[in-house]
């Protein structure tokens, strides 16, 4: 189902951690997030939309657009915003990886076994990360159980075939009751992929009329074999080179849980190699590849209070020990190193009288070591410590919000010394009115501030993966946002509308801009600090046209917009383009049929030196059959996505220039759950 027919679906059910409702879609008001509900994607949905890469299986949701640097790294972008401003958690702890120091670094999250993936905005951003304009993503895998399965045993597996690169992947997990009390869990998966297929042409008209002119001019020159290299590489089509993947995890947790409290640990060894596409290159580019890998160790533990002021207490920690290499025609030229904790401690309050919250204090401490010839950043540390709070409360029809979160962050670059240290305070306020019981109105001030990240303040220097120069400001301030949203949303038995509109100003907004200049044949990208401004809008409405017993007609839709500006100089780089969404879907507690358009415009305001991209238009279809009945363990879901075989390029994307989105893709998921 898409995100509007699931809102329209959904059963609500308990969340372990804090007792809420939760509903799939944006549609309902879920506790304790009463203003801003998040989108949540899980189920057949997130079976549907999984792809390698977390980036890519979230780029369909309302505001989400993907970084897609290629088909093995891509990022979330939450409403224009990407890297150290989008907040990437597991369980509510940070990824603990290296993939906001450069586009072409994977998450490593393994999408294969995830439960659920919230994407997350307003106050409850603020009890992970400092500035709630750019939002956080939270993946939630139960890797440590939070429950003891009710027939001493659980167990779900899903396995996939996608054509547009010959992929497979399996995915399995399993709980088993040891005792009353005490669980195991164990995961794991695989996934292998080819070169990725796409539309038409690999090159934007824009580099590939620069490469055959290129390609002339050495012509002329009389070097025939570099022309005739970069004539080839400006006339590919169909195929992108150097973009496979392949990973594999495996993973083991313990739980001892009764009803007093819980306490438990997991491991995680997470591995990816995947390919960076080129850009052309007269002497044919060299095939630079990413070996990745990952091991993760996690606590929780928690204590659950009967009456009085706490309902719980929660410990959560978490180490990673990370390592990739850049590999040049398979020998590594420079490997990343980081070794990373984050603690934090949780005091969840009871409910009284309509009064609920959360707080507490939060621990990271991060070391980046990088080992080159010519390193893109020096070896650098960063520690933050947080103390945050999140309060509710429900006042006959009217929610109101408040959250606050003071932050202090130190960042170190080892050779030199340099030391940069910031205190931060941000706060968020809403107010939520109901003047009827299918309506909520609501609204809120946010002011965040963030502490430049170690890539923002000391890179400098070539980054041959990322194809790119790239140079920081040891020199940069905090940056300062402060915004508003507002929306509604309506929810009656056979409509739901949820419209949502925000605006964000920022003093000292830091981002890279394209420089034009080249230093050794990549384009130069500074990053530079100026004020800016956000603002836009998300749309998604879903309306049952018909419905025939268990069984429903239902059509749904779906907009969202940014737009984004540096004062004083023009766009700001990489903005997604207003996209529209329309789905039409047949649902029986059997078999669910589906199709949807999604239209992308073309992106005309973008920054100096960066190239507009074409609009252009998604077909899919799908198919969802449980074979032995609703109560099934078993579903089998068949896809199509892209079916016009149309060439797109995601503005959000670094190197949409050469990587443009996949062509069709024919995918079949079977899924067993037991």
């Amino acid at each position: 189902m898409s995100a509007s027919a699931d809102a329209i679906m959904a059963d609500a059910g308990e969340d372990a951690n804090e007792g809420g409702i939760i509903v799939t879609g944006r549609f309902f008001t879920r506790e304790p997030a009463t203003i801003n509900a998040p989108v949540i994607l899980s189920g057949e949905t997130l079976i549907r939309k999984t792809r390698a890469q977390l980036g890519d299986t979230l780029a369909t949701m309302p505001g989400v657009s993907a970084s897609s640097f290629a088909p093995g790294a891509s990022r979330p972008v939450l409403r224009g915003f990407d890297a150290a401003r989008v907040r990437l958690l597991s369980e509510g702890v940070g990824s603990l990886d290296a993939s906001t120091v450069s586009a072409d670094h994977a998450v490593a999250i393994d999408t294969l076994t995830v439960e659920r993936i919230d994407v997350l905005h307003g106050a409850e951003v603020l009890l992970y990360a400092g500035d709630p304009a750019g939002g956080a993503v939270n993946v939630l895998d139960h890797r440590i159980p939070r429950s003891v399965p009710e027939n001493g045993y659980s167990a779900q597996a899903t396995a996939t075939y996608g054509s547009a690169a010959d992929g497979t992947s399996l995915g399995a997990s399993v709980d088993v009751a040891l005792t009353s009390r005490l669980v195991a869990h164990i995961d794991g998966s695989r996934a292998r992929a080819g070169n990725l297929r796409t539309g038409g042409n690999v090159l934007s008209p824009q580099l590939r009329a620069e490469v055959l002119a290129s390609a002339a001019e050495l012509r002329t020159q009389g070097d025939v074999e570099g022309a005739d290299t970069l004539t080839a590489m400006g006339n590919a089509r169909g195929t992108i080179p150097n973009s496979a993947t392949r990973s594999e995890t495996v993973a083991g947790g313990l739980a001892f849980i009764d009803a007093a409290g819980d306490m438990g640990v997991s491991v995680q060894r997470f591995t990816t190699k995947y390919g960076v596409p080129p850009r052309p290159e007269a002497g044919g580019p060299a095939a630079v590849s990413i070996d990745l890998r990952q091991t993760r160790v996690d606590t929780r533990g928690g204590v659950n209070f009967t009456g009085g002021f706490l309902k719980r207490l929660e410990f959560r920690g978490s180490y990673g020990d990370y390592e990739h290499q850049e590999q040049h025609n398979g020998t590594a030229e420079a490997t990343f190193r980081s070794k990373g904790i984050e603690t934090r401690l949780d005091a969840i309050q009871a409910e009284q009288g309509g009064w609920r919250g959360r707080s507490g204090v939060q621990f990271g401490d991060r070391t980046l070591n990088v080992i080159s010839d010519e390193a893109l950043i020096p070896d650098n540390n960063t520690q933050n410590l947080a103390l945050f709070t999140l309060q509710q409360l429900r006042a006959g029809a009217f929610d109101f919000e408040v959250a606050g979160r003071f932050e202090n962050v130190k960042v170190r670059a080892k050779p030199n010394g340099l030391r940069r240290g910031y205190d931060l305070w941000s706060g968020v306020a809403g107010i939520a009115w109901r003047p009827a019981d299918t309506l909520t109105l609501h609204v809120n001030i946010q002011r965040g501030e963030r502490a430049p990240s170690a890539e923002e303040l000391f890179v400098d220097g070539i980054h041959e993966a990322s194809q790119s120069y790239q140079t920081g400001n040891p020199a940069f301030r905090t940056e300062r946002s402060l915004g508003v949203e507002g929306g509604l949303r309506l929810h009656t038995p056979g409509i739901l509308l949820s419209v949502i509109g925000f605006a964000t100003d920022f003093d000292d907004f830091i981002t890279p801009i394209p420089t034009g200049n080249e230093i050794e044949g990549f384009p130069v990208y500074q990053f530079v600090q100026e004020n800016a401004r956000f603002y836009g809008v998300e749309a998604e409405a879903s309306a049952r046209l018909a419905s025939w017993g268990d069984r429903t007609l239902t059509l749904d839709g779906g907009a969202d917009y940014t737009h984004a500006s540096l004062v004083g100089v023009g766009p700001v780089p990489q903005i997604p383009s207003l996209r529209l969404r329309s789905g039409l879907e047949y649902g029986s507690p059997v078999l669910t049929l589906r199709g949807e358009v999604e239209w992308n415009a073309k992106q005309s305001r973008v920054a100096e030196f960066e190239n507009p991209t074409s609009a252009f238009t998604l077909v899919g279809i799908s198919a969802s059959w449980k074979p032995m009945g609703a109560d099934s363990a078993l579903t089998l879901i068949a896809s199509a996505d892209n079916l016009l075989n149309v060439t797109g390029r995601r503005a959000a994307s670094g190197t949409r220039d050469f990587v443009p989105i996949a062509g069709r893709d024919l995918r079949i998921t079977a899924s067993i759950q037991f």
